[in-house]
C-alpha cells in the first residue's frame, strides 16, 4: 500500500510482510509493493531491504510493481556454499524474476547493485527491459575508486563483518569488472550519480556512458554515493521519467 507523507507518497518497510523464494539454492527474503510493470531493486555492498528510503520506493510504487529483495546471505536470505562472484549474484536476480512469475523486469541497481545489474545485463540480456545504474563503477580496481576498494578490502579482512557482508567483499574483489562488456548492452539505460560521490566518482559514470550507446546520464548536483537516501524525491521522480518514455534515448 502507498500512502501519501505530506506532499510525497511513502510505504512502511515495517506493515510489509516479507516474503521468500527458492532461488539457485537458496531462499531470498523479498518485499513488494505498487502495481504496474515490474520493477526489481538490486541493493549495495552490506546493505539490506530494510535500507532503502521509504519515500525513493514510495514514489516508485506509484507507477511500478517493485520489488526489493536481499542478496544471498544478508538480511532475510540464506546461503550457501556457492563461490561469492558478481556473476553468481546476477544469476539469482535473474533466477529471482522467474521464481515473482517474470520472463523479464526493468531494473534498478545500486552501487553494488549496479555492478550485479550490469553483469545481468551482460549475462542475462533478455532478462531486462530499462536498467536504471545508481552509483556506479565498472570494476573496484580502477584509481578512481581506491577509496571503495580500501572499504571492501577492510571489510573482506574484518572478524567482525558479518558472512554475507565478507561474502560480498570477496564477490567484488574477484570481479573482473564489466568494461569489456558495457558496449555490447544493446537496452535503454540510464546512469545516475551525484557529484559529491567520494566512493564512485561521477567522472566514472561519465567514461561508462561513452562506453553504453545511447545511455542517458544523469548528475545530481552536490549529492553523495546512492544519493536516494537523501533526495529521495527527487531520484525517485527522474526514475519514473526514464521508465515512463516510449522512445530511447538518441545515439551519439
Amino acid at each position: 500500500t502507498v500512502q501519501a507523507a505530506g506532499q510525497n507518497p511513502t510505504v512502511s518497510f515495517n506493515a510489509t510482510p516479507v516474503k521468500y523464494a527458492q532461488v539457485n539454492g537458496v531462499t531470498l527474503g523479498y518485499r513488494e509493493f505498487g502495481s504496474g510493470e515490474p520493477l526489481l531493486m538490486i541493493e549495495g555492498f552490506g546493505a539490506t531491504i530494510d535500507d532503502w528510503n521509504e519515500t525513493f520506493i514510495g514514489i516508485l510504487a506509484t507507477n511500478y510493481h517493485v520489488y526489493t529483495y536481499d542478496n544471498r546471505g544478508m538480511g532475510y536470505s540464506s546461503d550457501n556454499n556457492a563461490t561469492p562472484t558478481i556473476s553468481l549474484y546476477s544469476d539469482d536476480a535473474a533466477a529471482m524474476m522467474t521464481a515473482l512469475g517474470y520472463d523479464s523486469m526493468n531494473v534498478y541497481g545500486a552501487s553494488m547493485g549496479s555492478s550485479i545489474s550490469q553483469q545481468l545485463a551482460i549475462d542475462h540480456p533478455e532478462r531486462v527491459r530499462k536498467l536504471i545504474l545508481d552509483s556506479n563503477t565498472y570494476s573496484v580496481r580502477i584509481p578512481q575508486t581506491q577509496k571503495l576498494l580500501g572499504t571492501i578490502e577492510s571489510v573482506a579482512a574484518d572478524p567482525a563483518a558479518t558472512p554475507g557482508e565478507q561474502r560480498e567483499a570477496q564477490a567484488n574483489l574477484v570481479w573482473n569488472g564489466s568494461w569489456a562488456g558495457l558496449s555490447g548492452i544493446h537496452k535503454d539505460v540510464m546512469l545516475v550519480v551525484g557529484t559529491s560521490d567520494v566512493l564512485t566518482p561521477d567522472a566514472v559514470s561519465v567514461q561508462m556512458a561513452g562506453q553504453i550507446n545511447g545511455s542517458w546520464l544523469v548528475r545530481f548536483q552536490g549529492l553523495p554515493h546512492t544519493g536516494y537516501l537523501y533526495a529521495p524525491v527527487q531520484y525517485g521522480e527522474n526514475a519514473l521519467n526514464f521508465l515512463g518514455m516510449n522512445e530511447s534515448p538518441l545515439g551519439p
